[in-house]
């Protein structure tokens, strides 16, 4: 909302800088993006009088001109306007001037032609070419026959205004418009507004409901309030330049009077209103009802727009002629051919407004308001006003009486509040007087009763409906900076992660010593992607209204982001890439609400994770390598359950021969292995190999006692076994086996090497183990580890059939 600090001035006695008003509106009322001036760079632009007008001797649409500004003698000025002529008064840019866009102006020869400045248009003196006037888009701004030459210009353009670009937040919607900024500006420097009046003469010989037959069969919570009055005899023509000034200022672009005139209701009032050619309307019935299916209609832009269900439309005998709230249909609109204007004052449901502004992308200065809330009570006032404007300057009259399809009691809202209550949550000690002081600055009637307020809230701020609303505004102007402060009470705590933080942040801690870097990818994916690599069975969550078509679903899996940071590093000639992320995805089931969140963590590594130097070679990722990773990070969780690997091909996303779920006890909790070919070549990327763990579930999960001993500062013994076993056999197998049997010494088991091929029998390989014995306490003695070293070779041949070599 652009507010023009000149406009202002029709309501206050404001003699205050504009920052120092833009600041005071910022800490009070509502932020404030900055304040234009749209004179701002620009000087030497002065007002001119074309003396006379001749054509380029040498070009067939440049014209040479002797122009007055103010100085002893005319300057001579080559302009291609089509629109320039002899008498006019326009804007002339001197030499060594600067205009709009920080452009400079100099001397210069046009086809051998000496011009000594330049005739400005109003988009070259920084206007946005939105804004301009259609009749001089193409052509300089003519001026007014008052102008005086040599003058400045930008008094007669409204460019020395300065205008505060408030960014009013949806709860004060009061404030847009230049009333409800009034009224704010009132309550907080202490004065009392100059409101505008309505002057409104109708004929009373024409009366309009005879004329004009309005219905609303729309539901009355959708349209509360429907209006319309009738103009006659009206003149279509611009509109005199201090109205296209304040409208232009405002944002808008100047149309006509008409046009403009509703315009600038919409800007005062906040109410918008809009006009229709009454000679269009068939028969002179209007109707408001919601779109059928279907339906058609071509908006003011030319649009042609298929209707919605959800659509509020204006109709005249049940032909869609407007999108109510948010534009106007091209059938009904006003032209210079017009004679007589149907004028519209409504209230709308923003819910309604909201969604077809939405759904058609018509997002307008009326739609905005609709949106945020109008001041129901002032809508035939507005109505009124705009009627006497529209009278006024196109010479027409008001038919007799407002034709009502529907209306609306609307009554002030009365909220009681204690001076207790108050003082209690702001922590001030106000007293009853003061605060009563600052309901009469804002201007709500207030009975007291001891230190009971009475308050009754008018109809413009319907954002004020109980006692916490009240003590906001006593807040506000009271200042924010006045308030108290006091530090906290109560007993301090020391603070600390709670369990789930803290491996939250272990978690990243340990990835990242492993070589992982963190990646951070988006919670939002296509629907194909969101099911990919799903750890459980899930339902999928999409969005209403995604932002693209790539941001459609929530994810059920890290991997696929993982994998599209890969395919864009690896598209960057990064091909030795090892990520990891701890974040949410989100399960869902048909019965439930919303979807469920679950923390997880991934990993993917492609090429190697060891960097080529001399002597080094680089060593390509492996099933073995990811799955040493996934074993280290368990490890450091101190599960209480054993953590087992199991080959799994259900999958489709893996690859079926290198992929293992991994269980705790009996539960899954993840998966680790290689992604599948055909995905890969679906992401781009290489080799690729990935892990992903449901962190919820294994933070749930019981966990040991961790207990830390000494190393032991006695020697250990080992001994080494070779055998021969089936191919059938598995290295953890063996392990467990060693393990179970090794005895109460037996530190660790080492598999050293592995061997296939000749002097090996086919279905057998060859496997070495070495075993390292060790006690806490005492000095082993070489008979203990030989008896217990036999026990295991015992159970190597006795239970897996190996022979030992």
């Amino acid at each position: 909302m652009r507010i023009s600090t000149q406009w202002l001035k029709d309501y206050l006695k404001l003699d205050i800088p504009a920052d120092e008003l833009a600041e005071k509106i910022e800490r009070t009322a509502v932020e404030v993006d900055g304040v234009i001036r749209p004179d701002e760079g620009q000087k030497k632009v002065v007002v001119g009088h074309v003396l006379t007008c001749e054509p380029h001797p040498d070009s067939d649409h440049l014209h040479v001109c002797q122009v007055d500004v103010g100085e002893d003698e005319p300057l001579q000025i080559v302009c291609g306007a089509p629109n320039v002529a002899a008498g006019e008064k326009v804007v002339v840019a001197l030499p060594n001037s600067w205009i709009g866009n920080h452009t400079k102006i100099k001397k210069s020869k046009m086809r051998g032609v000496k011009s000594a400045g330049m005739l400005c248009a109003l988009d070259e003196l920084g206007f946005d070419e939105k804004l301009v006037p259609k009749e001089v888009a193409d052509g300089i701004f003519i001026l007014p026959d008052d102008a005086v030459p040599g003058e400045p210009v930008f008094g007669y353009l409204g460019m020395d205004d300065e205008i505060i670009d408030m960014s009013v937040t949806p709860n004060r919607g009061d404030m847009l418009s230049m009333n409800g900024t009034a009224h704010e500006l009132a309550a907080i420097y202490d004065q009392t507004p100059n409101m505008p009046t309505v002057d409104l003469h109708e004929d009373e010989q024409d009366d309009a409901t005879d004329q004009l037959e309005v219905r609303v069969d729309a539901d009355e919570h959708d349209v509360p309030m429907y209006k319309m009055r009738l103009i006659k005899n009206v003149t279509i023509k611009p509109s005199p330049l201090w109205l296209q000034i304040r409208i232009w200022n405002a944002g808008m672009r100047p149309i006509n009077n008409v046009v403009d005139a509703t315009n600038y209701i919409l800007m005062q009032y906040g109410q918008p209103l809009h006009a229709f050619d009454f000679d269009q309307l068939k028969n002179g019935h209007v109707n408001v009802r919601l779109a059928k299916a279907g339906e058609h209609m071509t908006t003011l832009d030319g649009e042609d727009r298929e209707l919605l269900p959800t659509d509020l439309v204006i109709c005249s005998e049940d032909t869609p002629i407007c999108l109510a709230g948010t534009m106007g249909g091209l059938d009904t609109e006003v032209t210079d051919a017009t004679t007589s204007i149907a004028l519209e004052g409504a209230v709308f449901d923003a819910v309604k407004i909201r969604k077809t502004a939405h759904n058609h992308d018509l997002h307008s200065e009326a739609s905005m308001r609709y949106e945020r809330g109008i001041d129901h009570g002032m809508t035939e006032t507005a109505l009124n006003a705009a009627a006497a404007m529209i009278a006024e300057l196109s010479g027409g009259t008001v038919t007799n009486n407002v034709v009502i399809g529907r209306d609306e009691d609307v009554q002030p809202t009365t909220v009681t509040i204690t001076l207790s209550k108050i003082n209690h949550v702001l922590g001030t000690t106000l007293s009853v007087e003061a605060v009563a002081d600052i309901f009469k600055r804002l201007d709500f009637e207030t009975t007291v009763a001891g230190e009971t307020y009475t308050v009754t809230v008018p109809s413009r701020r319907w954002d004020i409906h109980i006692p916490a609303d009240l003590i906001e505004e006593v807040a506000r102007l009271y200042g924010y900076d006045n308030l108290p402060s006091t530090l906290p009470t109560g007993q301090p705590t020391i603070g600390k992660l709670n369990e789930t933080q803290q491996v939250i942040r272990d978690s990243r801690k340990l990835m990242e010593s492993a070589g992982l870097t963190q990646a951070i990818s988006y919670s939002l994916t296509t629907e194909e992607k969101a099911k990919a690599f799903a750890l459980h069975p899930s339902e999928v969550t999409k969005l209403d209204f995604p932002m693209s078509s790539e941001r459609t679903t929530l994810r059920l899996s890290l991997v696929s982001g993982l994998l599209d940071d890969l395919a864009y590093n690896n598209a960057r000639k990064e091909h030795n890439v090892a990520l990891y992320e701890e974040g949410r995805v989100f399960y869902s089931q048909p019965e439930q609400v919303r979807p469920k969140e679950i923390e997880h963590i991934a990993g993917a590594i492609t090429g190697s994770m060891t960097k080529k130097s001399w002597g080094v070679a680089e060593q390509p990722v492996d099933f073995y390598q990811i799955k040493g990773i996934v074993e280290g990070y368990l490890k450091s969780l101190a599960l209480d359950d054993a953590v087992s690997y199991v080959a799994t091909s259900d999958h489709p996303e893996m690859h079926p021969g290198r992929t293992a779920n991994i269980f705790v006890g009996d539960q899954l909790v993840g998966f680790v292995g290689e992604i599948h070919p055909n995905t890969a070549k679906a992401y781009k990327v290489r080799e690729t190999y990935v892990f992903e763990l449901d962190l919820t579930a294994l933070i749930a999960l019981p966990k040991e006692r961790q207990q830390y001993q000494p190393i032991s500062k006695f020697p250990s013994i080992t001994r080494d076994v070779a055998m021969l076993i089936d191919d059938t056999v598995t290295n953890a197998t063996i392990v467990d086996l060693i393990n179970d049997k090794g005895g109460a010494h037996l530190q660790s088991v080492e598999l050293f090497d592995v061997y296939t091929g000749s002097h090996v029998p086919a279905g057998k390989k060859s496997l070495a183990y070495t075993l390292t014995y060790r006690d806490q306490n005492a000095t082993l003695v070489d008979d203990e580890v030989t008896q217990a070293f036999n026990k295991v070779l015992a159970a190597l041949t006795d239970e897996l059939g190996a022979e030992i070599r």
